[in-house]
């Protein structure tokens, strides 16, 4: 990066790469170059890009490079100074790569995507791009529904990466044009080819048809033991979100939250060994130097062998070593796991503020449950609880937001009933707006209106009483441009790029996000957001049915109806809840 240039931007140690624990990377026959669209502290916290660029430099010919998003400081003078966007180790421009991927960690971060490709001196549409640019693709969590920004990419891998990407790079390595690369990609499992599907639409705005024969399945990676994993982890060169090793327990959740897209778009449930798991923590402890490490799933508290893994990591890895466990369920909670955390404040998220909300969205946690682990942070030192809730899940009703104030008020009882407890209580509820995605038992939900938010907030802080007790909510339209994008089809990509052009981009930072021109935007190019955040018809064609996670439609409506019984289905370690994910995996449970 151009050293006048860095002088000139409020962190520069963003952009200049060189980290510890990164390799000296010289250009090969195919150049990668993975992207977050997010900011420097922001994707150096992020796991899945180490492992996908793992998976691609295992591939002999190919490097893989990294470039982030810059501030606005740095995009700013970029563009007054005609200097194009470079990455991190091999100094080149986006332009220069053979192919260049972007990760899709939430829908609001889309304009940032077309933020880096303009920095990056490659147009921003698809069919803009001859053979002369990069392939763009695209993966991730947000890419099961890839339709928004399907007149922007040009490859999705749907699922996991590890062996679809090994798959690809080998594949562009052996072919010549991109017409023939994406032709022959598409018969990879988890590759979606926008430029291949059309899409047909009704008179009244809804799906009519897919020009698809076959669903697309996504990648699956069966055996995590024997999968990729990067043993070497950067050194951010300034402090990042999370500043520690980290490992992965185990990918995908036993829960089946109604609610929850991870929950279902992650499944099967698949371990790695403690023996595998010590010996990736060793060698990123001692490759890296960190002092922390991360034990990540989406609930740690039910990998079976956590008690055996702690213990094998407290023996193998230096004493000074500090373990972060995430956020533990309120009925996963264990004693000897809290001891691992430091005593200040403990996260939970009952998600409802009654039995039968939860009962609703399939939270099957029970008052004894949170009495129990309530108890057991307390009698190890704990002083403060961070709450977590959602506003508008289905059936809500107001007694479930007075339901809220209860649990607040039944944990203070449960605090102040033990003598020994001498210090003041701290409690924090957050509330956020509930988002219906797809693969969910609630992806036809509406969203609520900003009219109803308020009310509910309202009546929420008529009854907190609590004294040491703050309350926090989102941003309604930040939530409402999240629904509109994580339910979009392929109109939505003009409203995104509109957007963009009129300003917005790292839009998951509050301080960046307008609402006014995003609005603006919408009505621009002739989109209603209200037709993404209504309630969708059951037997409606939805913008992501030609893409196939192995959980059965039948199987979420199924749940959806349950849902509204307040009937429990339960933890798939109870047994298998028949969601279709049989078919392709054997789930051990």
């Amino acid at each position: 990066m151009n050293e006048r240039i860095l002088k000139r931007v409020e962190k520069p140690s963003r952009y200049v790469g060189g980290e510890y624990g990164v390799p000296k990377k010289e250009k090969s026959k195919l150049n990668y170059c993975i992207c977050f669209p997010d900011v420097y502290e922001v994707a150096m916290s992020n796991m899945s890009i180490r492992i996908v660029a793992s998976a691609i430099e295992s591939v002999d010919g190919a490097v893989c490079d990294r470039c982030f998003a810059p501030w606005s400081d740095m995009g700013d003078l970029l563009k007054k100074e005609g200097v194009l966007l470079e990455s991190l180790d091999l100094k080149m421009p986006l332009k220069d790569f053979d192919m260049v991927g972007f990760t899709l960690q939430y829908e609001m971060s889309y304009t940032t995507i077309l933020y880096m490709l303009d920095l990056g001196g490659i147009p921003l549409r698809r069919e803009e791009r001859g053979e002369e640019f990069p392939i763009i693709q695209a993966g991730g969590p947000c890419a099961v529904n890839p339709e928004p920004l399907a007149d922007f990419i040009d490859i999705f891998v749907i699922g996991d990466g590890e062996e679809s990407m090994q798959e690809l790079v080998k594949l562009k390595l052996q072919t010549k044009t991109k017409a023939e690369f994406l032709q022959k990609a598409s018969l990879i499992q988890g590759v979606y080819v926008p430029s291949l599907v059309d899409v047909n639409y009704k008179p009244d705005g809804k799906i009519e048809s897919f020009s698809i024969k076959e669903p697309i399945k996504k990648a699956l990676c069966k055996d995590l033991d024997s999968a990729v994993f990067p043993t070497v982890q950067a050194v951010p060169n300034c402090e990042s979100v999370f500043d520690r090793a980290v490992i992965e327990v185990m990918r995908g959740c036993y829960r089946g939250c109604r609610f929850c897209q991870a929950g279902f778009i992650y499944r099967p449930v698949r371990t790695k060994s403690v023996k595998t798991l010590t010996e990736q923590a060793c060698s990123l402890v001692k490759n890296s130097g960190f002092d922390e490490l991360g034990l990540n799933s989406l609930s740690t508290g039910d990998y079976p062998h956590l008690k055996e893994l702690i213990k094998s990591l407290k023996e193998n890895l230096p004493d000074d070593v500090h373990l972060a466990l995430p956020s533990l369920r309120l009925d996963s909670f264990d004693g000897e796991f809290v001891q691992e955390s430091r005593k200040s404040s403990l996260t939970f998220a009952p998600e409802a503020g009654t039995q039968r909300l939860r009962d609703v969205i399939n939270k099957d946690i029970t008052e004894e449950d949170v009495e129990r682990g309530l108890n057991m942070a307390f009698d190890n030192g704990y002083t403060g609880i961070k709450l977590y809730f959602m506003f508008g899940l289905p059936t809500e009703t107001e007694e479930d937001i007075i339901g809220i104030c209860n649990i607040v008020d039944r944990i203070r009882k449960i605090y102040s009933a033990s003598p020994q407890r001498a210090r003041r209580l701290r409690i924090s509820v957050s509330a956020s707006t509930f988002i219906p995605k797809p693969f969910t038992p609630f992806q036809w939900e509406r969203q609520i209106s900003e009219e109803e938010v308020k009310q509910k907030v309202a009546l929420l802080k008529s009854r907190l009483y609590s004294k040491n007790t703050t309350i926090s909510w989102n941003d309604f339209a930040l939530s409402e441009m999240e629904a509109v994008l994580a339910r979009g089809d392929r109109r939505v990509g003009k409203a995104i790029q509109r957007a963009y052009e009129k300003g917005c981009y790292l839009d998951g930072w509050t301080d960046k996000f307008n609402a006014k021109l995003w609005n603006e935007a919408f009505e621009e190019v002739g989109v209603d957001k209200t037709f993404y955040t209504r309630e969708w018809g059951e037997d409606e064609i939805l913008p992501w049915d030609f893409i196939d996670v192995f959980v059965d439609k039948q199987f979420l409506l199924k749940e959806r109806k349950k849902a509204y019984s307040s009937e429990v289905t339960g933890s798939c370690k109870t047994g298998c809840k028949g969601c279709g994910m049989q078919k392709a995996y054997r789930c051990d449970v």
